[in-house]
């Protein structure tokens, strides 16, 4: 297993895996035109450029030498956000969620950064037992309107020093 910062290259790669990631992970949670919707908006309408350009960097970790997964993290003044963590469905449960995972906090606590944060869909009862099993807490629940949708998450914290 390795991890490797992605570049414009990878953009395909990334795509094809959250879409994979989005169309397994969220089926029966979000409608299919929502799934599409939010994939155009995320993958499709942008460019890698685009992407980045707030701050977001990517990650892609490989498993037996092949691209199996991506997360994106951005730094903000206190914490580090997980803005995005897929992996294709043919790797769950191979150890690989955590490793990124660890590699984010490795990445906050070596920038000198003691908090992750990261959004997940109160639907998606698969990604929150992962994360409360890697120690993350609900800090809050919000409802963020989205074009015509509505982002219902739980904002959730995993502190890396007492």
């Amino acid at each position: 297993m390795e991890i490797v910062t992605a570049t414009a290259e990878h953009w395909t790669t990334i795509a094809q895996i959250a879409t994979l990631s989005w169309q397994t992970g969220y089926a029966g949670i979000l409608s299919d035109q929502q799934i599409d919707f939010m994939l155009n908006k995320a993958y499709f309408e942008q460019d890698f450029e685009g992407a980045t350009a707030l701050g977001n960097t990517f990650f892609l970790i490989k498993d037996e030498e092949k691209e199996a997964g991506f997360i994106t993290l951005l730094s903000q003044e206190d914490r580090l956000r997980i803005e995005k963590l897929y992996l294709l469905p043919s790797v769950q449960g191979k150890g690989l969620g955590k490793a990124l995972i660890d590699f984010a906090a490795e990445h906050a606590l070596n920038n000198g950064i003691d908090v992750l944060e990261l959004n997940v869909n109160r639907g998606n009862k698969h990604a929150y037992a992962f994360y409360i099993k890697q120690g993350f807490v609900v800090t809050e629940t919000v409802d963020i309107p989205y074009f015509d949708y509505v982002l219902d998450d739980y904002v959730m914290q995993k502190r890396l020093r007492k």
